[in-house]
């Protein structure tokens, strides 16, 4: 695996730092995904435990992988935009990746994976949603009626969206699958493991 810093430059001129590394050697390439980290008000970036499980695990079962900072975060230019904005980022996340491989998918962990869902850009092949806040949101993401398959890693004690009240939600969506993180709370320390295993498996099985 080789493991570097990039700069992506998103549709609206702004120049966000990222990582990318490669998928292992030792394995055939599936892949290749964009992890958008959570909330940048709430010390949100690339360098979050759960992003960083999810950049160190999936290499290793074959998908390139690129981390980024949202515009504002970091080294990254431009501010904050509560989520609308910040789909150019993962656009441009996309748009670097689609040089690496054809078969992009897009993860992302509580805020990230709301505005990874938002994202529906025709080269996705899907989507993985860990802890979404879902109760929090005034309408579904949309994602939820596209037919590319979704995943989402709901814990089983999140203090926003635990599993019992995403369930309902998920449910009514398109191709979806929901999975429990089992005594895991919205901020999943000590679970991090759990997740970036639930979806190298999900992932190496679509």
């Amino acid at each position: 695996m080789s493991n570097r810093t990039v700069t992506l430059t998103t549709i609206d001129h702004q120049e966000l730092e990222a990582d990318v590394v490669t998928a292992a050697n030792d394995q055939p390439v599936r892949g290749a995904v964009a992890i958008a980290h959570p909330h940048p008000l709430y010390g949100g970036d690339r360098y979050n435990p759960v992003v960083d499980a999810l950049f160190e695990t999936l290499p290793l079962v074959g998908f390139h992988c690129l981390r980024f900072d949202f515009r504002g975060v970091g080294n990254s230019s431009g501010e904050h935009d509560g989520g609308e904005a910040e789909r150019l980022d993962v656009a441009a996340a996309v748009d670097f990746l689609a040089g690496l491989h054809d078969d992009i998918w897009v993860a992302g962990y509580s805020f990230g994976s709301i505005v990874a869902l938002d994202v529906i850009e025709p080269r996705v092949a899907g989507w993985i949603a860990v802890a979404p806040p879902l109760t929090a949101m005034r309408s579904d993401v949309l994602a939820a009626r596209d037919p590319r398959p979704k995943l989402v890693l709901a814990a089983e004690h999140d203090q926003f969206t635990p599993t019992s009240a995403a369930e309902p939600i998920v449910s009514s969506w398109t191709n979806a699958t929901i999975e429990s993180i089992a005594n895991g709370d919205h901020f999943l320390a000590g679970r991090t493991r759990a997740v970036a295993e639930a979806a190298a498996r999900w992932l190496t099985s679509q």
